[in-house]
């Protein structure tokens, strides 16, 4: 799964990439196209729970691929959604919008003040513009399709029915995450690249003197507030320093495990652990999926050769303290491919290939 972090020249983003990977990018307004990738560790308290209680030699947390995206340009007195940057978050399964919320004279916002609200407001009518725009190229290229009487005409009359209900949509500035569309319709829509679609968390980048209660609500969209430039420098002091600086700032639970909870909710993805004696793992699954999805994360000649899954709750597992008194209590469960998975589960597949 990867998430892109994106943000107007100044936002913070950087900072954030930077706090949440453990690299050391420059920092500072910038209008390049490259981008920065660092696949981060997601940090899981039931696999540490796991862990001392099986002992494994080899523990493994699931990852996400984070994106410091580039290729920003000035544009009009602002930052506008350059062909490069699009290109970037086309690949994306989620988009994080960076929005500053800090002040510093030293760094003039590029748009003349710091106002989170008409920043978001700005790249969601970015989003729903570049959107409007696939859509009717895309009718009128059916429309022509249709004329030549090229492709299967039952196909093209579902497909511009969907695109019509899409453009009603962003023609009523409603981004498409909020509409609620089927699997067919996913699938086809899925080489579009349509921004609008892709699910969004908002990072307001804060510092002590920013309002960020202020903020309008966003319907479909989380916001998570963060000091990511305080918080970085707190990820360079050793820990009985961090500890100490952590509290004087009321910061509970650490900035990049907030981010990458929220991130793994953007993406709607569960955690699954497998074990046996070589390693102890957690694996990402979207949430809903089957025993035979879970199967096939793993290897596709598990899937192949599926026969049964054995699976038990992390905390059951936990608090019987193994798999003996797991299976003597009858906690330790049988189920087939169709059986969904539920987050936190340690499942072993049997298989025959």
């Amino acid at each position: 799964m990867r998430i892109g972090i994106l943000g107007y020249p100044g936002s913070g983003k950087t900072t954030l990439f930077n706090l949440i990977s453990g690299a050391a990018l420059p920092l500072g307004p910038s209008s390049k196209s490259d981008a920065h990738t660092a696949a981060v560790e997601i940090p899981d308290p039931r696999l540490d729970a796991l862990q001392e209680l099986l002992q494994p030699p080899k523990v493994t947390y699931s990852k996400m691929t984070i994106v410091d995206a580039g290729g920003f340009q000035e544009m009009k007195g602002r930052s506008g959604l350059a062909p490069a940057l699009l290109n970037q978050l086309a690949t994306m399964q989620g988009l994080v919008h960076v929005v500053r919320a800090f002040h510093n004279p030293n760094m003039p916002h590029i748009a003349g003040s710091v106002d989170p609200q008409r920043d978001i407001a700005d790249m969601e009518s970015d989003f729903l513009l570049h959107d409007v725009d696939i859509v009717e190229h895309r009718l009128q290229r059916l429309e022509e399709e249709r004329g030549k009487g090229a492709g299967n005409p039952a196909d093209i009359e579902r497909e511009q029915l969907l695109l019509q209900r899409l453009l009603e949509s962003l023609e009523d500035e409603t981004p498409l995450r909020m509409l609620s569309l089927s699997a067919d319709d996913e699938r086809v829509l899925s080489g579009f690249g349509l921004m609008s679609q892709k699910p969004l968390l908002v990072v307001l980048s804060a510092d002590e003197q920013s309002n960020a209660a202020s903020l309008k609500e966003i319907p479909g969209v989380e916001t998570l507030i963060l000091q990511a430039e305080l918080e970085l420098d707190i990820s360079t002091l050793a820990p009985e320093e961090a500890a100490i600086f952590s509290k004087e700032y009321a910061i509970e639970k650490p900035g990049r495990e907030r981010f990458l909870q929220a991130a793994r909710e953007l993406l709607g993805l569960i955690s699954f652990f497998t074990f046996n004696d070589k390693e102890l793992r957690a694996w990402a699954l979207q949430n809903g999926s089957s025993a035979l999805d879970a199967a096939g994360v793993i290897h596709s000649d598990i899937a192949r050769g599926f026969i049964r899954a054995e699976v038990i709750a992390w905390n059951d597992l936990v608090e019987l303290g193994g798999m003996s008194a797991a299976r003597k209590v009858g906690k330790l469960r049988v189920e087939g491919k169709n059986y969904q998975i539920m987050d936190g589960e340690l499942i072993t597949i049997r298989f025959n290939v």
